[in-house]
């Protein structure tokens, strides 16, 4: 009889897991490190692969609609939110390394007891983006961002002294997508890469790797609905984009989920704008677990994003659930929407940095 020997630890070379990319990151770039930091991502892979398959029944289990209650920005919950942002507690709760978390459904920041020193991770994030598009079926999503606990922060500290940190002090950022089919986009400050869920083996595979924004794409991103309360100098960039000034006349594509429209705009260049309004004169978004994770992997995959003023990544955060304007895409689209701004220099603080960044 034959013996079929197999080598310990072999695999097909073809299939390359999150687990397993973000372990190989972390010898090239971290050789010291202790693993604890795949071990808190681990925690939110774990929460999204949960998540999904509660948005794939979604229609045949009890998911769908108001859960009753509204959270701190008013807006009803969705019995998706309130699951997601469970999953997300639950499996970053056990993860020891966890010290503190922030989420868009809960008012404060949560501190985990009994950690004897050992958290040394602070995770926000947005459960789930653009929930209340599920019942009909549109692209969902959840998005991340990791930072580091600030030096000498103890349990006897506010626990929002340790969420409010610019985003340039991001460990890692990233976001899944719930379509037709589900992908997991992350960075770690070395590239942005994908990994999409295959549901037979259970595992987010990588699928796109080195993810870089297209210099210049066709199609922008605004709900226009609110075309007449966006400030002048956004319509007349989007009147710019629309007429041709480009080279190309841009085609509108808005879904309404912040993290679908993003994946496009990566994906496919071109830029996604929320301007200020007159209903939010200071932006909808979220600028610590929305905007932040954004722009970093924006830049990473060699993009730019702004409130119009600043370069988002160097914003001051002054509450948990601070809101801004966003400006994000390709390299040629904020070059351009640089040159429509220059003219306010005088009065729009770090305006030199953002021509800097761009340059």
């Amino acid at each position: 009889m034959k013996t079929r020997h197999v080598a310990l630890g072999s695999h097909d070379p073809t299939i390359v897991t999150i687990q397993q990319h973000i372990l190989q990151e972390q010898r090239k770039h971290s050789p010291h490190a202790t693993g604890s930091f795949s071990w808190l991502l681990s925690g939110i892979t774990l929460a999204t692969k949960m998540t999904e398959a509660r948005v794939r029944r979604a229609g045949l289990l009890d998911v769908i609609g108001e859960a009753g209650g509204v959270n701190i920005h008013a807006e009803k919950q969705q019995k998706l939110d309130v699951y997601a942002d469970e999953a997300l507690v639950h499996c970053l709760g056990v993860r020891e390394n966890v010290a503190v978390i922030a989420s868009e459904e809960n008012e404060e920041a949560i501190m985990f007891d009994g950690r004897n020193g050992t958290g040394k991770y602070v995770v926000v994030f947005d459960p789930l983006d653009g929930s209340s598009n599920i019942d009909v079926n549109v692209s969902v999503g959840t998005i991340f961002s990791i930072f580091p606990l600030p030096p000498g922060f103890s349990t006897e500290d506010d626990e929002a002294m340790a969420v409010l940190q610019r985003g340039t002090q991001q460990l890692a950022a990233g976001y899944v997508v719930y379509g037709s089919s589900t992908i997991m986009v992350y960075t770690t400050g070395h590239g942005v890469h994908g990994f999409t869920l295959d549901p037979s083996i259970g595992a987010y595979v990588l699928s796109h790797e080195d993810i870089r924004m297209p210099e210049q794409g066709a199609y922008y991103s605004s709900n226009d609905a609110y075309w007449e309360t966006f400030p002048e100098v956004y319509r007349d960039y989007l009147t710019f984009l629309r007429t041709g000034g480009m080279g190309r006349r841009y085609g509108l594509r808005y879904i309404g989920s912040l993290v679908a429209d993003f994946h496009r705009t990566l994906l496919r260049g071109g830029v996604f704008l929320y301007p200020p309004t007159d209903k939010d004169p200071q932006g909808k978004l979220r600028l610590l677990y929305e905007a932040n994770a954004v722009a970093f992997i924006a830049e990473q995959a060699g993009g730019f994003a702004t409130d119009g003023r600043r370069r988002i990544l160097e914003i001051e955060p002054t509450g948990i659930h601070q809101r801004t304007p966003l400006v994000v895409g390709g390299r040629s689209e904020m070059e351009q929407f640089q040159r429509f701004v220059q003219p306010d220099v005088t009065r729009l603080d770090g305006q030199e940095e953002l021509s800097h960044a761009l340059t």
